[in-house]
């Protein structure tokens, strides 16, 4: 009820226009006396009996409405005395005003000197300016605290005395307790591009961050389309980012006094904070740079080509991509996650999409969510190289887990299908994955695999539902494998011959002996396979090991050996004696007169009659063997003590032609020990044999080198021999360098032919996509690293596997397993995968029962591809992608991007490829806001002038 002004001598009582935010319902009690500033109303009691009779009540009824007023205002359940309840906001009340109206309502003599008048706080302030509250208020003494149903309704009262803001604060909950929040955080905002500006604003501690940016965009008048978030300048003076929005000022630590920083994003991208950090690899590019969004390069910053491909395809994700540039993102930030990298990898993926995607960019520097990555992942620390799909996979695992809508997971349990049909225990498969994670990367990456095990034992059959982020397919490999290896004849005349064989890829070495005894005539019995690392036997192979344990880099040297044996015991006629080259070089020692041995040249094997080792007839025989490019000394070159020799040994000494070439019996096999003894598999040990201490004493007769018993490693002599031991002995050929440098021809001793087999290839048929998807669905038996345990059996068992697909995502990821990897061996498939451009159909694949009425459901179209180029220890990844808003495919090298045509995509180097649904193609294309491309991925690419040959 306003009051005509005139009826009480131009003093106005319109609380209404005192405090215009409360609107006041009905009639208004004029009270007998009003307070007013400056003294006290005359004629009070004339107005209240005016005001009653106008009204047509009593002066009773009066008083009876002022107790009730009373009880209003001091109600345990809704006034004063009821409980706090977190949020919500109370008002302070000046103590004195307080009591003054207690005394009014509780009076039964309502007269000028008990009416309180306005609600007064000027004491409550420190200035008339400002209104910033005095410190050290106490409640009860100062002030006390009324909620907002209860303030307003006095206000509506007794209004407010006029220019005083409402006291209103919030209030908090503390671990223990909650209280009213008497004293707000006062914060400082500035702009990033001001910061000398600053705007104090009041905030409560249970206002969210999100709440602190709205504040600032309203201060600074920045358009709510612009992207902005929140520094603040901590004790230390450094920034610190305001990440998570959705927490509250107390949980981020805010205090009074603190900076808080605002900053928008750059046309271009980036944020003013990060270009002090950028590195450009280039001069600076122009500002008004404008070119196709999403032709953008990476800098390659050393050995990451790896990533920068797995960035390119993912960045060419149509709807993964406007998720981000939409910023949708914002909003489903993830920072409890403890499975996730706080917010961090999204928010860096999302930077690098923007900078990309903006048009201003000839190539970005990936430095910031290089560092990220390798913070939350340590294996892609540094810069050494590694996987595309392995950077896929931890990136899209990273990126679901940032943005997962389920702040909390829940506890779900598998169940096995149990003989249910498959279309239900595949929807409860599929909401169970949903309980726990839902977010952008499940919408468009995940698919539905159903794996069935079959016990070999029992024939139980399991069945589940499994969700997958991509497919990872085999290729169809050959069972054949092509080794290159050595032979070394007996006959010292022929060099040696580099051969390229054909072998089974899990055969034996046995395989390997056979396979070139077809190039060399000589029968595998003979042979014995060696490989040769830094001049000395690295290992000496049994014919009855894999070759799986040799790898494509090894060294592998066969030679020829005698294979006689006798008849008696068993015993072989014929050592096999591994023979190593050394020469003697100077070393510096205390005295100057030590001298050092080093390996030079090729190892021998060579076949030495028992019955006749000596070391003359040894040095003979070897001499023999070096024939080739060792030069024999002239009768000049010897001493008039090498004629006479020793009669006793000439008579032990076998003729060297003899020895080498061996005898016309026919001898059993030879066959090298594990190492570096020189032992048969059902042979007599050599430990029975004589040894070097019962060799006759060596001649005295000048040599051109000199024999020395070594161990395996031909490092150390063996001055003793343990008959008993049974461990080869080794042979070192030991040259003065000026008798090395006389009689050893270095070139002729490490020429080698190349057999005719060398110039040959394994050809590899190309392959359809489609084998390969075939080949992934095929049954398999577990590997006995992996077995499955058998509920029925109670045991552990190499039961049939078989994965069929169920449900396929909006975005199938497909990853070529070109590299494989086992104990012994790694390699690389090269095989070229013919795989469709557009129209790759999955219907004959998915066992879901499918909907005829909408084939665009299992119909594919290729939208990016990761590829690799080289070998295992080397390579380069690259990209082809097509545009989602042009059509166009480009190709992506690090920083360089040009236009290709749809007939170059397709190559041997294809690793990874990225299909989009048609359906989703489609959807995309007729959303509204979003700009269509003019050629679709389905469609084609324009032509290119620009041709480049990436095969």
């Amino acid at each position: 009820m306003a009051v005509d002004p005139r009826r009480f001598g131009g003093l106005c009582f319109r609380f209404r226009d005192q405090n215009p935010e409360v609107a006041v319902e009905g009639r208004l009690l004029i009270p007998a006396a009003v307070a007013v500033r400056g003294g006290w109303m005359a004629m009070a009691a004339v107005a209240a009996k005016a005001a009653a009779a106008e009204d047509g009540k009593s002066e009773g009824e009066a008083v009876r409405s002022l107790e009730s007023q009373r009880r209003q205002i001091e109600n345990a359940e809704s006034g004063r005395e009821r409980p706090l309840r977190a949020g919500e906001s109370w008002f302070l009340v000046e103590q004195h005003w307080y009591k003054q109206w207690k005394v009014y309502v509780q009076g039964e003599d309502q007269d000028s000197s008990t009416f309180p008048g306005c609600i007064n706080n000027a004491e409550l302030f420190e200035d008339q300016v400002s209104w910033h509250l005095k410190k050290g208020l106490v409640e009860g003494e100062d002030y006390v605290l009324l909620p907002a149903t209860t303030w307003h309704y006095l206000v509506s009262c007794y209004g407010l005395e006029h220019g005083q803001p409402p006291i209103e604060r919030k209030v908090v909950e503390l671990p223990s307790t909650q209280k009213v929040e008497v004293y707000p955080v006062e914060l400082l905002l500035v702009q990033h591009s001001d910061m000398r500006s600053p705007h104090t604003v009041q905030f409560s501690n249970t206002d969210s961050i999100d709440h602190v940016l709205r504040i600032a965009r309203e201060q600074f008048l920045v358009n709510p389309q612009e992207e902005a978030r929140l520094w603040i300048k901590n004790s230390e003076g450094l920034f610190e980012r305001l990440c998570n929005t959705h927490v509250t000022v107390l949980d981020a630590s805010l205090r009074s006094g603190q900076v808080v920083i605002m900053e928008t994003r750059n046309k271009d991208g980036t944020w003013p904070s990060a270009q002090l950090h950028v590195v450009k690899n280039m001069a600076e590019e122009d500002e008004d740079f404008q070119s196709q969004p999403g032709v953008c390069g990476l800098t390659n910053l050393g050995n990451t080509c790896f990533m920068n491909s797995a960035l390119q395809c993912l960045s060419n994700v149509p709807q993964l991509t406007e998720y981000f540039l939409n910023n949708r993102y914002l909003e489903e930030l993830n920072f409890c996650n403890p499975l996730g990298m706080k917010g961090e990898i999204a928010e860096a993926y999302a930077d690098l999409v923007k900078q990309a995607w903006s048009g201003h960019h000839r190539s970005i520097v990936p430095h910031v969510f290089k560092t990220k990555v390798g913070h939350f992942a340590a294996q892609f620390l540094g810069y050494q190289q590694h996987d595309s799909q392995e950077l896929l996979s931890f990136l899209l695992d990273g990126l679901h887990e940032d943005l997962n809508r389920v702040k909390k997971k829940e506890y779900v349990e598998l169940c096995d299908a149990a003989g249910r049909p498959d279309q239900e225990v595949a929807q409860e498969a599929w909401q169970n994955h949903k309980r726990r994670n839902d977010s952008v990367i499940v919408d468009t990456f995940h698919g539905l695999f159903k794996s069935t095990l079959v016990c070999p034992d029992c024939g139980n059959v399991s069945v589940t539902f499994d969700p997958f982020c991509y497919l990872s397919v085999p290729l169809p490999v050959s069972h054949k494998r092509v080794m290159e290896v050595f032979f070394v004849s007996m006959d010292p005349r022929r060099k040696p011959e580099q051969h390229r064989l054909v072998v089974p890829k899990k055969g034996k070495i046995s395989d390997l002996c056979v396979a070139l005894s077809k190039h060399t005539g000589v029968a595998p019995d003979r042979m014995m396979v060696a490989d040769v690392f830094s001049h000395r036997f690295y290992k000496i192979y049994q014919l009855e090991e894999s070759l799986s344990s040799i790898l494509d880099r090894d060294d592998i040297f066969i030679y020829e050996v005698s294979n006689r044996v006798g008849t008696g015991e068993g015993k072989r006629e014929d050592v096999v004696l591994p023979v190593y080259l050394r020469e003697r070089t100077p070393a510096r020692d205390y005295n100057n007169s030590y001298y050092g041995l080093m390996l030079f040249g090729h190892p021998l094997l060579v076949s030495v009659p028992r019955d006749r080792l000596t070391w003359d007839a040894l040095y003979h025989i070897l001499l023999y063997r070096l024939s080739r490019y060792v030069t024999r000394p002239t009768s000049d070159d010897e001493d008039d003590g090498d004629e006479k020799g020793n009669v006793e040994d000439k008579d032990n000494v076998s003729k060297p032609e003899k020895a080498a070439g061996g005898s016309s019996q026919d001898p059993g096999p030879e066959q090298a020990g594990p190492s570096s003894g020189v032992q048969g598999g059902n042979r007599a040990p050599l430990d029975n044999s004589p040894g070097p201490s019962r060799w006759p004493q060596r001649s005295r007769r000048k040599q051109l080198f000199t024999l020395q018993t070594v161990n395996s490693n031909g490092t150390s002599d063996r001055t003793t021999y343990n008959e008993d031991s049974h461990a080869q002995p080794y042979i070192a050929i030991d040259w003065e360098p000026e008798m090395k440098k006389r009689y050893y021809n270095e070139v002729e001793a490490e020429g080698y032919v190349k057999h005719d087999c060398v110039g040959y290839m394994l050809k590899k048929a190309p392959v359809r996509l489609q084998e390969c998807i075939e080949l992934f669905t095929t049954v398999e038996t577990l590997e006995k690293e992996n077995p499955w345990y058998c509920p029925t059996c109670k045991q552990h068992q190499l039961a049939t596997k078989k994965l069929d697909l169920w449900m396929l995502p909006e975005t199938l990821i497909i990853h070529l397993k070109r590299f494989s990897y086992t104990k012994f061996s790694r390699e690389k498939l090269d095989t070229l995968v013919e795989f469709p451009i557009r129209d790759l159909d999955f219907s004959e694949f998915v066992i879901k029962p499918q909907s005829k009425s909408n084939p665009e459901l299992y119909k594919y179209d290729l939208i990016a591809v990761s590829n690799h180029y080289g070998g295992l220890r080397d390579g380069h990844y690259t990209t082809f992608a097509c545009n989602k808003d042009s059509g166009q495919w480009h190709y992506f090298d690090d920083n360089s991007v040009s236009p290709v045509t749809e007939s170059q995509i397709e190559s041997k180097a294809a690793y990874v490829l990225f299909y989009q649904r048609q359906d989703v193609a489609r959807r995309l294309q007729t959303q509204p806001g979003l700009p269509g491309p003019t050629a679709s991925p389905a469609c084609g690419s324009p032509p290119s002038s620009e041709f480049m040959d990436v095969n």
